[in-house]
């Protein structure tokens, strides 16, 4: 499918969250007009949109109405209703197409398509019972991590197994007639992410590897360079678009790798912009979503130039009101607010981005800062 659109014509937004808010405004930028289907009155992309369809992601006669106003459509997380990414995908709306996401909304399909395209992936087993837990365990041996085949995010619908007495506590966690994931833990030396975009005819441009850091399973911190050597740069990369390839994926999208020595594993994959690539909004000439508008409106790609160093921090629902007390204490902070009402505890609620000549005077002014703690 191949999808041509100038500026003045709209892009329709599958879900109206933060990256979509990101989305909209890259849009705006270039002329165009943007249309929401989420159904939050006030959601974050509806604050900066032209038209809002509110209503329930799998409404199809909403994604018809969507699909009205649009001239083409893209989706900003990954739990899109597959009924209606079909269903614009047959109107000829939505160039990257239903099978990405497919793929990413199930942890067994990545799997199987990431070993298809003969990729590193940790160990794992499929289960559906306790028993069969507790045999996978055997083969795979501890530490591992169960997970939900579908949903779960930010360490939500996970379980860690250390140690033979957690099989006990696992019990609880796995629900009758329900499928899982057991992956053997990789004691990996970090985790990254290679964000990138594809064009409808192919072409593909990376950003910076990304570096990333975790708290309590949330990211905390992104930051370039990684530390890793050019050869894990290159196993990345090539990981990445050999999985574009396998996807035929259009747009930006995102791989999270784990580095263990000299290998590299797929973890998860995102088949839009990603939380680990906002830093490419300042420390980039073309961000993440500029390049994902330019992608799926069939406009060429810009060659991605960046600054030496960056670090993007997020700012969680306990950090929100820190934040804004101490905004004219924090200089050289770019401030990203997402524009979400309710600050709940562990809900991403915006983010602040550092730009410079060295990681290591960004990561001291952090410090200094007091962010690192956040």
């Amino acid at each position: 499918m191949t999808v041509k659109l100038s500026p003045g014509q709209t892009i329709g937004i599958l879900g109206g969250g933060q990256l979509g808010r990101m989305m909209a405004v890259a849009a705006k930028h270039m002329g165009f007009r943007i249309a929401v289907l989420d159904p939050k009155e006030d959601c974050p992309t509806a604050q900066v949109a032209d038209h809002h369809v509110q209503a329930a992601y799998n409404d199809l006669e909403a994604a018809k109405q969507l699909s009205g106003l649009s001239d083409v459509v893209t989706y900003e997380f990954e739990n899109v209703d597959l009924e209606v990414a079909n269903l614009l995908e047959k109107e000829g709306k939505l160039p990257q197409g239903s099978y990405p996401l497919k793929v990413t909304q199930n942890r067994e399909l990545e799997k199987r398509v990431s070993v298809d395209a003969g990729l590193n992936v940790p160990e794992y087993r499929i289960i559906q019972t306790v028993e069969q837990l507790k045999d996978a365990v055997q083969q795979i041996g501890f530490p591992a991590i169960v997970k939900t085949i579908t949903g779960g995010y930010d360490g939500k619908g996970q379980f860690k197994l250390e140690k033979e007495e957690d099989l006990q506590e696992a019990v609880s966690f796995i629900a009758p007639d329900s499928t899982y994931i057991i992956e053997q833990f990789i004691a990996f030396d970090r985790e990254i992410s290679v964000v990138f975009t594809r064009s409808q005819l192919g072409e593909i441009n990376y950003f910076p590897i990304a570096e990333n850091k975790h708290k309590q399973q949330i990211l905390h911190q992104t930051q370039i360079p990684a530390a890793i050597t050019e050869q894990i740069a290159d196993k990345a990369k090539e990981t990445a678009r050999k999985l574009a390839e396998e996807l035929d994926v259009v747009g930006t999208f995102t791989v999270e790798l784990f580095v263990n020595e000299d290998n590299v594993y797929v973890n998860e994959m995102a088949p839009r912009p990603h939380n680990s690539g906002h830093y490419t909004i300042e420390a980039c000439n073309v961000s993440q979503f500029e390049q994902h508008v330019r992608a799926i409106c069939g406009l060429p790609l810009l060659t991605v130039q960046a600054f030496p160093a960056a670090v993007m921090v997020n700012i969680l629902g306990e950090d929100r009101e820190e934040l804004f007390r101490r905004l004219t204490d924090l200089p050289e902070f770019h401030l990203h607010d997402y524009g979400k009402e309710e600050a709940r505890p562990k809900r991403k609620m915006g983010h602040v981005t550092l730009i410079g000549n060295t990681l290591d005077e960004l990561l001291h002014r952090i410090e200094e800062n007091k962010l690192a703690t956040w």
